[in-house]
C-alpha cells in the first residue's frame, strides 16, 4: 500500500507539471495583448487632429445665401427642418490642428458678430480638450470635453450727440454683451455636428455653431 507521504508527493508532482504546461500559454498571451494595447496607445498619442469650426448665420432677413460646403448639406437640411429661419449662410470657418489628448484654445477679433452699423468688431473664443475614443459600436469618435464658444458682441444702446466748432455728430453708445455655449460632446470622425445655436441682436438672427474633426494627414 502506498504511504500517505508518497501519495502526497505524487499529487504535488502532477500539480507542478500541470502548472508548467499551462504557464507558457497563459503568460505568453499577456505580453502580446499588453504590447498591442501599448502600441495602439502610443499611436493615438502621436496622432494629430484637424478640427474645423463652422459658424452659420440663420436669419429671416433677405440675404444672399451663397454656396455652402458640401460637407454641411446634411446640417443645413436639418436646420431647415428644425429652425424657423428662411436663410442660412456661412459666416465663418476656422481650421485648427491639435494633438490627441491636447487642449485647443483660439481667439480672434471680428467674425460673425461684427456690427458694421456701429463700426465695432466682436471678440470671439473657441476651445476644447480633444481626444480620440471608440464608441459602443466600435466607431472612432472624437471627444470634445469642455467645448466652449463665446463672443462679446457690440450692441448699440443709444446715440450720443457731440458738437464741435461747426458739425454736430450722433455717435452710437456701444455696450458689449457676452454670448456663448459650454458643453461636452462626442462626434464621429469626419462628420460635422451641431454644437449649439446662439440668438443675437435685435434682428432675431442666430448663429449655429458646427464642429467637425478628422485625423490629420
Amino acid at each position: 500500500m502506498i504511504s500517505m507521504k508518497l501519495f502526497r508527493a505524487i499529487v504535488a508532482a502532477f500539480i507542478c507539471a500541470g502548472t508548467l504546461i499551462l504557464a507558457p500559454a497563459v503568460f505568453g498571451q499577456e505580453p502580446a495583448q499588453s504590447t498591442s494595447q501599448t502600441r495602439q496607445a502610443q499611436g493615438d498619442d502621436d496622432t494629430n487632429l484637424d478640427t474645423q469650426l463652422y459658424l452659420i448665420l440663420a436669419t429671416n432677413r433677405d440675404i444672399d445665401e451663397g454656396k455652402m460646403p458640401a460637407a454641411l448639406d446634411p446640417i443645413v437640411k436639418r436646420l431647415r427642418e428644425s429652425l424657423p429661419f428662411k436663410h442660412y449662410t456661412l459666416s465663418g470657418t476656422f481650421l485648427n490642428r491639435v494633438k490627441n489628448n491636447g487642449r485647443l484654445d483660439v481667439s480672434w477679433v471680428g467674425g460673425p458678430f461684427a456690427n458694421p452699423a456701429v463700426g465695432n468688431a466682436s471678440f470671439n473664443q473657441f476651445g476644447a480638450l480633444v481626444s480620440l475614443a471608440t464608441d459602443s459600436e466600435g466607431n472612432r469618435v472624437v471627444r470634445l470635453r469642455e467645448f466652449r464658444f463665446g463672443a462679446k458682441v457690440p450692441i448699440a444702446i443709444s446715440r450720443v450727440t457731440t458738437t464741435n466748432a461747426s458739425v454736430e455728430q450722433a455717435i452710437p453708445a456701444i455696450n458689449y454683451e457676452s454670448v456663448g455655449l459650454h458643453t461636452d460632446l462626442s462626434i464621429r470622425v469626419g462628420a460635422p455636428a451641431i454644437a449649439g445655436t446662439l440668438h443675437v441682436g435685435p434682428s432675431g438672427d442666430a448663429i449655429v455653431v458646427v464642429i467637425s474633426a478628422r485625423l490629420a494627414n
